[in-house]
C-alpha cells in the first residue's frame, strides 16, 4: 500500500522494457507531474533517459538515433497527437503506456497510424495519480462539486478513472463505504463499482484473507481541517508558502538568493525531509541545527586538500558534500521565512483563538476575542477570515454575531466580495448537509506542546483532532455506524480491516495525511492510504468553498 512506489515500479519497467542505450521520454502535462512526484531530473538521466519532451510541443528536434517512451493519459487529444507522431515520426521506435485503460478503438487508431512501424509496445501501466508520498495521491482537481453538491462533470469522470487507476496499481479489489450524506460520495461509489464489473479481468487479483475496504467521504462533513493554522513541517509549508507538486516559491521571501526562488519539498529525494515532515516547527529547528553543524564538519574535513589523496578523497565524497549542502541551504531558507511569517503575523496568537473555538462551546468569549483579534494590526487578511469563519460553523445559529463579525472585517480591508466567504461556507457545509456533527459541545481537554529548539517558538495549542482519525478509529474497531457510512452492494465487512483507502471528495489536508501516518504506526496490520481530489491549504479551500457555491460568477480572495 505505497502509491510512490507503486508509480516509480512502474516507470523503472518501462525504462527496463526499451532496454539499454539513451532515449527520449515523451509525456504530457499531466504525466509530466506524475513522474516528477517520485523521480527527480537527475535520476531519470542516471536511468539512461536523455530528455524529457511534452507530446503537445510543436517543432520538436528528428532525433532517429533516439527511442521514445510514450507516457501518456489515454485522452481523445493524446492518442490524436500520437497518431500525428506515428504518421511523422521523430524517432527511431516508440513504447507506449498508457496510466490508465485504453479504448480497443484507441489502439486501432495507433495501429492504423503506425505506417512505418515504429510501435514495439502498447501496455498500460496504472499510474494515473499524483503520488504525494507513500501513503497520500491527489487528483489535482478543484473545484469538485457545483452548489447543488454534484460533480462536476470533467472533474467526475477524472476522478473516477484516477481511483480506479490507484486500486489497480495497489491490486486491490475493495468493499466500498461512503457517506449517506453526500450525493457526490454515493455517485463515485456507484461509478468505482461499475468501472471495477466493466474491467473484472483486470480486478481479478488473487483475495485476501480480508477484503480491501475504499472508504468514500465529502470534504463538507469536515470543513474545519482546512481552515486551520498547522504546526507540523509538511503542513505548515503548505499553509504559510503553499506546495504544488512538492515545489514552494520562495521567490518573495526577502534577501532569499536566486538559486532558491523555488525549492523542492519530497519525501523521496530529500532525506530531511522525509525524517522531519510530521514534526513539530520546534522540532525542526532543533533538527535543522544538526544539520547545519554536520555540514560545517564536513567542510573542516574538505578545508585543506594538500595532496593527491585527499584531492582523491575530496572528489569520491563530493557528491554527498553537495547534497547536504543543497539541504542545508534549501531548509534554513524556508524554516527562515516561516520563523518570519509566524512573528511579524502573529499566526501563533491566531492559531491559539482557532484552537479554542473548534474544542469548545463558549460563545460569548469567542465573539468578543474574534472582534479583538479582527482589529489586531499585524494580522493577515486571510486569518482574520479564517477566523470569522470558524466562528461562524461553531455558531452558525448565530446570525447577529455573525453579521457583526463580517462588518468588522470591512474595516480591515475586507471587501464585501470576500467577505462572501463566510455565508459561502455556510451554505457548502451547514449542519444539514454534514453526516456527522461538527463540534463536542462539552468542553475539551487540550494539550499544550513545548516546541524546543527555535527562538520565538515558545508553544501551541493542538487541540483539534480531524474527523478522519475519530472515523479510521470506530472503523478498526467495526463501531462506524452503516447508517451514516453504509456499504455500496450486500457484502460487508466482518472482520477487522487491514487495507483502507480513504477518498475525500473535495480535497484533503497535510493535517489529515499526518493523521493516517499517525494511524498507521499506532495499528500494527492496518494500512491506510489517503487520497482526494486535491490536497488544500486554507487559501485554496476556502477559493474552493466560493467556487462551488457561487456558480454565477467567482468572487476570490485577494492578496
Amino acid at each position: 500500500m505505497n502509491v510512490s512506489l507503486a508509480v516509480k515500479l512502474y516507470i523503472n519497467k518501462m525504462i527496463e522494457e526499451c532496454g539499454a542505450g539513451m532515449k527520449v521520454m515523451v509525456m504530457d502535462k499531466e504525466t509530466t507531474s506524475i513522474v516528477s512526484m517520485v523521480y527527480s531530473q537527475s535520476e531519470i538521466i542516471q536511468k539512461e533517459v536523455y530528455l524529457c519532451e511534452l507530446l503537445s510541443t510543436k517543432g520538436r528536434e528528428n532525433m532517429k538515433h533516439l527511442s521514445a517512451i510514450c507516457f501518456l493519459r489515454p485522452t481523445r487529444e493524446n492518442i490524436q497527437l500520437l497518431c500525428d507522431e506515428l504518421r511523422n515520426p521523430k524517432y527511431s521506435a516508440y513504447s507506449l503506456y498508457f496510466s490508465n485503460v485504453v479504448s480497443k478503438s484507441a489502439v486501432k487508431q495507433l495501429a492504423e497510424a503506425d505506417d512505418h512501424e515504429l510501435v514495439k509496445d502498447v501496455k498500460e501501466f496504472y499510474g494515473d495519480f499524483i503520488a504525494v508520498s507513500q501513503h497520500v495521491f491527489s487528483f489535482n482537481l478543484t473545484p469538485a462539486l457545483n452548489s447543488s453538491g454534484s460533480w462536476r462533470g470533467d472533474v467526475f469522470d477524472r476522478a473516477s478513472v484516477g481511483l480506479l487507476s490507484v486500486l489497480l496499481a495497489l491490486k486491490k479489489n475493495p468493499l466500498i463505504r461512503y457517506s449517506a450524506a453526500s450525493k457526490a460520495a454515493h455517485n463515485l461509489a456507484e461509478s468505482i463499482t461499475r468501472g471495477i464489473a466493466r474491467e473484472g479481468d483486470l480486478f481479478s487479483f488473487r483475495r485476501s484473507d480480508v477484503a480491501p475496504l475504499l472508504l468514500i467521504l465529502d470534504r463538507r462533513d469536515d470543513p474545519v481541517s482546512p481552515l486551520l493554522n498547522q504546526w507540523t513541517y509538511q503542513a505548515m509549508v503548505h499553509e504559510l508558502l503553499g506546495v504544488k507538486n512538492n515545489r514552494v516559491d520562495l521567490s518573495k521571501a526577502p534577501g532569499i538568493s536566486r538559486e532558491l526562488h523555488e525549492v523542492v519539498m519530497s519525501s523521496e529525494q530529500d532525506d530531511f525531509y522525509r525524517e522531519n515532515m510530521y514534526l513539530n516547527f520546534g522540532e525542526i529547528g532543533a533538527n535543522i541545527k544538526v544539520l547545519a553543524e554536520e555540514f560545517q564538519a564536513k567542510q573542516k574535513d574538505h578545508k585543506k586538500i594538500e595532496s593527491i589523496a585527499d584531492m582523491k578523497a575530496f572528489v569520491e565524497n563530493y557528491p554527498e558534500f553537495k547534497k547536504l549542502s543543497g539541504a542545508v541551504m534549501k531548509h534554513v531558507a524556508v524554516i527562515s521565512e516561516l520563523s518570519r511569517i509566524v512573528s511579524e503575523q502573529d499566526v501563533m496568537k491566531v492559531s491559539e483563538l482557532e484552537q479554542d473555538i473548534v474544542s469548545q462551546s463558549d460563545r460569548s468569549t469567542h465573539f468578543k476575542n474574534v472582534q479583538g483579534m479582527i482589529l489586531t494590526p499585524n494580522l493577515r487578511k486571510m486569518d482574520r477570515l479564517r477566523l470569522v469563519m470558524l466562528f461562524a460553523l461553531r455558531y452558525e445559529k448565530q446570525a447577529r454575531d455573525i453579521e457583526e463579525l463580517v462588518r468588522l472585517l470591512g474595516t480591515k480591508g475586507v471587501s464585501e466580495a470576500e467577505a462572501r466567504c463566510v455565508t459561502a461556507l455556510l451554505e457548502y457545509s451547514n449542519q444539514s448537509k454534514r453526516n456527522v456533527p461538527l463540534f463536542d459541545s462539552a468542553p475539551m481537554a487540550f494539550t499544550k506542546k513545548f516546541f524546543k529548539g527555535l527562538k520565538g517558538v515558545e508553544n501551541v495549542f493542538t487541540r483539534h483532532t480531524p474527523l478522519i482519525t475519530t472515523l479510521l478509529d470506530s472503523l478498526v474497531k467495526g463501531k462506524l455506524k452503516e447508517t451514516q457510512y453504509p456499504y455500496l452492494g450486500e457484502a460487508q465487512l466482518r472482520d477487522r480491516p487491514q487495507d483502507i483507502i480513504v477518498f475525500v471528495v473535495g480535497g484533503v489536508t497535510y493535517e489529515e495525511a499526518f493523521a493516517v501516518a499517525s494511524f498507521n504506526k499506532a495499528n500494527q496490520g492496518v494500512r491506510v492510504v489517503l487520497g482526494g481530489t486535491t490536497v488544500h491549504n486554507s487559501r485554496m479551500f476556502i477559493d474552493e468553498v466560493i467556487e462551488t457555491s457561487y456558480t454565477g460568477g467567482r468572487a476570490g480572495l485577494q492578496d
